[in-house]
């Protein structure tokens, strides 16, 4: 036969895939799409051709060039007559790598169409799986969900490619992440195990278990059940990259979730670097920036992943909810009141009660900003009255906490006690780190005001330095980088701040951005401006890549994924990562010398003149590559800071 050439080297990549060699299979397919187009075989071509790009996308995290061999496997097949090879090549991808939930939908309805004509059982799977996940990101959860339970039926029985249904499992999986639905992905967890498709073994079984993994974090995280989450996330992460030796994709994500919360914002960027074009570690990658400070690079990211996701209005409720966010912290009360609305339509009749209290709690914070503290009181108190006690007991904490601080907003002092009172006690039900601001809202409500009066170290900016003030000493510290760190420190108690993340916040960001003729002459050690250089960078590059792709532009788009590569390669150098860990020369050592010398120096001057409450400081200080206070709650002195 003319093509046989072509047909033996897709036989070829197959046999190298099933032993996990992924450049052999690259290469293998290269030439079987050379072969096959070069004697007409469209369909055999476009099949090899979505094969190329699964592998870039699943082995070699590359979505560019995946969705650019996606896009020429369906050009291949478009004008052929009706067959099943056009309904493989429309599911092609995971569902949860297409953005837009009526792509997906549209897709999955001609793939399902195919397979009941033809009578292929696999491919129905995978098609009912997308159009679930489809249905469940644009609102219509139970109908979706329907789907969904469908396509497990047949991946558990008359389904018999592993690879097909485990691609199915992870729609379902992502379904059940997005709609916190977490009792419906346990009810098929030992199902699918038994199955097969969820395990240690290489190749499907660990793929999907991975994913599994990370939903079942997720659900531990909202549990309250931190330490646990952070416990089989690092245990799936070691062992899928021992494993299949490439770097894990969904519990690295998570983890870089939980390591915000938890105030490690260092290692969270380390987790997200080269992940930031999977749609799942968007919004960890907006909300590592806005934890940072940066409402300009946050909000960049946020309505990056607005403009991608079309109709969808699950993502779209956290991606405005984040939106909302960055805007109060820019000090924009209208934009914030703008998103709002906006977030209101979006989530409208959608019935996930999880989501519906996150959106009570955004809205009341833009309205007690704008003044309306009444009606965000109201608000929060109806999601708390809807959301179940027994179920997401952070969730319940943290709307307890807005309460407090609504009620001491508007000068009911008793009521704010109480819901204070209910918050603490809430949150001393789970294991988690209570946010900074909840924190002190807290103990401030909690302690009676003599003892405050009485107890308290204070340190107030005045112009270029620091004012001490405890019992009856007043003095002036001079500015300086230690004592600029130790206030960060002081500002967010119990958080753990790397020493490259405390140099960031001290050093600022350049007002003239990065001039790219100038990337590469940051210097070895990249400073805290050059890392912010390039995390604009790399922002504005996957902004630039997004739009080359969705105008068929895809020589620019691959052309840009390559630059985009560097700046992440040196970005992850700068930390020490990729098995280079780098010397007593390296940014992420130069930084802990430094911050701890300029710290420590610091706490002396501070000692020196209030040797009781700098006693307080010198014993819950941590310094070194992670650096946090940690003040025991029985101190004798408790610290605040005025700006």
């Amino acid at each position: 036969m003319e093509d046989e050439a072509g047909v033996r080297a897709f036989e070829l990549a197959e046999v190298a895939l099933a032993r996990l060699d992924g450049e052999a299979a690259a290469s293998h397919l290269a030439v079987a799409i050379r072969e096959l187009s070069a004697v007409g075989d469209n369909r055999r071509a476009a099949m090899a051709c979505a094969r190329l790009g699964g592998l870039f996308s699943d082995f070699i995290g590359n979505n560019t060039a995946a969705r650019a061999w996606f896009v020429r496997a369906r050009r291949l097949i478009e004008d052929e007559p009706p067959c099943l090879e056009q309904g493989w090549v429309a599911v092609a991808s995971l569902g949860c790598d297409v953005d837009d939930p009526d792509v997906l939908l549209a897709n999955a309805s001609l793939a399902l169409d195919r397979a009941r004509r033809f009578g292929d059982v696999n491919l129905e799977t995978k098609a009912l799986a997308d159009s679930g996940l489809a249905h469940v990101q644009s609102g219509r959860v139970e109908e979706g969900m329907a789907l969904l339970d469908e396509a497990m039926a047949l991946a558990c029985g008359a389904a018999d490619q592993d690879e097909v249904a485990g691609k199915s499992v992870c729609s379902f999986l992502t379904a059940c992440y997005f709609a916190c639905d977490f009792d419906r992905a346990a009810t098929w967890v030992d199902v699918l195990r038994r199955r097969g498709l969820l395990g240690h073994g290489a190749g499907v079984p660990i793929f999907v278990g991975n994913h599994c993994d990370a939903v079942q974090a997720t659900l531990l995280c909202e549990l309250g059940l931190w330490g646990e989450a952070e416990r089989v996330l690092i245990g799936a992460i070691d062992d899928f990259e021992r494993t299949m030796g490439i770097p894990s994709w969904h519990p690295a994500i998570a983890l870089a979730e939980l390591r915000i919360r938890q105030g490690r914002l260092t290692e969270a960027e380390q987790l997200l670097l080269g992940k930031e074009g999977r749609f799942q570690a968007l919004l960890p990658a907006a909300r590592l920036h806005l934890a940072r400070g940066d409402t300009e690079l946050a909000r960049a990211t946020a309505e990056r992943g607005l403009r991608a996701i079309g109709n969808d209005r699950l993502r779209a409720v956290e991606l405005l909810s984040l939106l909302v966010d960055i805007e109060l912290l820019a000090g924009d009360i209208d934009a914030a009141l703008r998103r709002c609305a906006d977030l209101a339509e979006r989530s409208n009749g959608v019935e996930v009660p999880a989501l519906s209290a996150r959106v009570a709690a955004t809205r009341a914070r833009a309205l007690s900003a704008s003044g309306a503290t009444g009606e965000a009181i109201d608000l929060v108190e109806s999601a708390l009255n809807a959301l179940p006690e027994t179920r997401l007991p952070l969730l319940q904490a943290t709307l307890l906490a807005d309460l407090a601080r609504l009620h001491d907003a508007a000068g009911e002092p008793v009521a704010a006690r109480v819901e204070a009172a209910r918050a603490a006690s809430a949150f001393g039900a789970i294991d988690v780190v209570v946010p900074p601001a909840d924190a002190a809202l807290l103990a401030r409500l909690q302690t009676p005001a003599s003892t405050i009066a009485a107890r308290l170290a204070t340190l107030t900016a005045d112009g270029t330095g620091w004012t001490i003030a405890f019992g009856d000493t007043r003095a002036r510290i001079a500015g300086s980088k230690g004592m600029s760190y130790l206030v960060q420190l002081l500002r967010n108690p119990g958080a753990e701040r790397h020493a490259l993340d405390l140099v960031d916040g001290v050093e600022g960001v350049s007002a003239e951005g990065l001039d790219r003729r100038r990337l590469g002459d940051a210097g070895p050690l990249l400073d805290g401006r050059a890392r912010t250089a390039y995390r604009r960078r790399i922002e504005d590059l996957r902004a630039e890549i997004d739009e080359a792709l969705n105008t068929g532009a895809i020589e620019r788009a691959e052309a840009l994924q390559e630059e985009l590569d560097g700046l992440v390669a040196e970005l992850a150098r700068a930390f020490g990562l990729g098995g280079r860990e780098r010397a007593a020369s390296s940014a992420a050592e130069k930084a802990r010398l430094n911050v701890t010398r300029a710290l420590r120096t610091a706490v002396g001057r501070v000692q020196a003149l209030a040797p009781e409450a700098g006693e307080v400081l010198d014993r819950g200080l941590r310094t070194g590559r992670y650096c946090g206070f940690d003040p025991r709650p029985d101190e004798p002195v408790h610290w605040i800071v005025h700006p």
